[in-house]
């Protein structure tokens, strides 16, 4: 039983039987929310292997202990948006991913938040029986039970046909938003799609992606700090972007729920202090 995940500079990593098998090389030296989470300085295998090896700890990372409820992680993160949007009506139902899970259907802001808060781009998973149980305790719906496979256009099919009309969706890729659009079309949704993981991205494909989504994590991503033209924008170091009206609407509804003090400004974005970004960026 294998579980692939991209961690700390799109570091690939394998785990089986809850334990650390294979860390690749980091693609970056330093992120300023893992300075600041946990005090990584400089990002190296022994690094990535450490906080692995913390998450399956802390809260069951790739095991049937996996912690399905938890507290905020960040102020502003793609499963923070989302558990607002249930929270506040703005969503019906969100279509994620779970490590030992794959694609999960939910309406539950909770459970929203404690399969994403703590994962990075997952790859791969298999099926872990006990984190599907969990899940479906609280109101989630597995994808694929069997094989636990990644694939959000299936999963945004079985939420439109379940009866759900405004659906959050997460990807990686600007195919998979286009698919996602597509069925937008065919089934009368109201998707409101984020994209995460970008970093490494192309020019070509961080505009490609832009096409489709609502929201976008700068993540390490060059490309999209080059040509990004956002209409909101949330922190400054690994920050969130609203290209859409929707998009826009959602994390300044999330900014009612932070309870740091927040200054709201108008001014030309996106804002990108050099010192505050991840390097080197990718």
């Amino acid at each position: 039983m294998a579980h692939v995940m991209e961690i700390l500079g799109m570091t690939r990593v394998v785990v089986k039987d809850g334990k650390v098998v294979e860390v690749g090389e980091p693609q970056l030296e330093w992120c300023p929310l893992f300075e600041k989470a946990r005090g990584i300085k400089r990002i190296n295998s022994e690094e990535v292997r450490k906080n692995m090896e913390f998450r399956i700890r802390d809260f069951g990372l790739f095991t049937p202990q996996r912690k399905l409820e938890m507290d905020v992680f960040v102020g502003f993160g793609a499963s923070e948006v989302m558990m607002t949007g249930l929270n506040r009506g703005m969503l019906d139902t969100t279509v994620t991913v779970c490590d030992g899970a794959g694609t999960v259907i939910t309406a539950n802001p909770r459970l929203v938040q404690g399969m994403g808060a703590r994962i990075s781009g997952l790859v791969e998973t298999d099926p872990i029986p006990e984190v599907i149980k969990g899940i479906e305790l609280r109101g989630g719906t597995v994808l694929d039970p069997l094989h636990a496979s990644i694939d959000p256009v299936a999963g945004v099919e079985k939420t439109a046909q379940m009866g759900h009309r405004k659906i959050a969706v997460s990807v990686v890729d600007a195919l998979t938003a286009s698919r996602l659009r597509e069925l937008e079309r065919v089934y009368d949704l109201d998707l409101s799609i984020i994209a995460a993981h970008t970093t490494g991205l192309t020019k070509e494909n961080a505009a490609e992606l832009l096409k489709y989504v609502d929201i976008v994590t700068g993540c390490a991503s060059k490309s999209l700090r080059d040509i990004i033209k956002p209409i909101a924008q949330v922190g400054t170091a690994v920050p969130l972007f609203a290209v859409t009206q929707k998009g826009k609407e959602l994390l300044l509804e999330r900014a009612k729920e932070v309870e740091s003090p927040i200054l709201v400004n108008t001014m030309p974005l996106p804002v990108l202090p050099e010192k505050k970004q991840p390097r080197e960026l990718k």
